[in-house]
């Protein structure tokens, strides 16, 4: 059995930068397993599989070490591949997921997701998370991962996380993040628990950031940078609920997978 397999660099508009994650176009799911072996050979922080269904289709996202509930980058992706390079004739595309229905359209030469917004709550700052980052946040919260907040964009850059410290707390990731110095947010990403040290950008994160920073800021419209080494741009809308990622994306590999 023979897959194309795609490599897309999103959340940007340049080929090495953003977040990397490779793209499976299916006829039909593979054994679980199977995918699960696939995501860790190509060791990228998400392999996503799609297959036709109904009048969308079916989205998982792995890491190399798990399956994952939400992954913005891999889904904004697989809308690439598909509008790119399938030449998917709709102006939206409706994927099932675990996280219910993601719905991405085109928006000139970008991607706007339709996501679930996911608002953290404030809670006590474990042990752990401060000798993990080596600092002190300023205010701590919670949702699916920890939020930190720092006080400066240069502090979030500085970071050089323990990772073993930040393994042992009870989450996927570790946001750390404040005020940009060009954007209205940054942040960077830490999620050893599934496999990934430090994922460039993170669009699952931005559900959680966004209702954070929309808040503070008193502005439900907001443009945010990931400063990881590769970096890129999210803009974030808020709509109640729900919340639009907008990003970019480029191909920069197309292979063929010989199973």
């Amino acid at each position: 059995m023979n897959l194309t397999q795609y490599q897309v660099d999103a959340f940007t508009q340049r080929p090495f930068e953003g977040n990397p994650a490779a793209v499976v176009p299916l006829e039909q799911w593979l054994d679980d397993a199977l995918m699960q072996t696939i995501a860790n050979e190509n060791n990228l922080s998400e392999t996503a599989f799609f297959v036709p269904e109904d009048d969308g289709f079916g989205l998982r996202w792995f890491t190399p070490e798990a399956e994952v509930d939400l992954c913005g980058h891999a889904t904004l992706a697989s809308a690439h591949v598909l509008f790119e390079h399938m030449n998917y004739p709709h102006p939206s595309i409706r994927f099932s997921t675990r996280s219910g229905d993601l719905v991405v359209e085109r928006r000139g030469d970008r991607l706007a997701m339709d996501f679930p917004a996911q608002p953290t709550q404030p809670c006590d700052c474990p042990d752990e998370l401060v000798r993990g980052l080596g600092i002190t946040p300023v205010a701590v919260e919670k949702r699916v991962d920890y939020l930190a907040v720092l006080e400066t964009e240069a502090q979030v850059r500085a970071l050089e996380p323990d990772l073993s410290e930040l393994k042992k707390l009870d989450c996927r990731g570790i946001m750390a993040t404040a005020p940009g110095d060009t954007k209205d947010f940054v942040s960077r990403f830490f999620a050893p628990s599934v496999g990934i040290a430090e994922d460039p950008v993170t669009g699952s994160a931005h559900c959680q950031l966004a209702p954070y920073w929309a808040k503070r800021l008193s502005k439900n419209t907001l443009a945010a940078r990931q400063i990881s080494k590769r970096g890129g741009d999210v803009d974030c809308e808020l709509k109640g609920d729900r919340m639009t990622l907008v990003g970019s994306a480029v191909t920069v590999i197309k292979s063929e997978l010989l199973l």
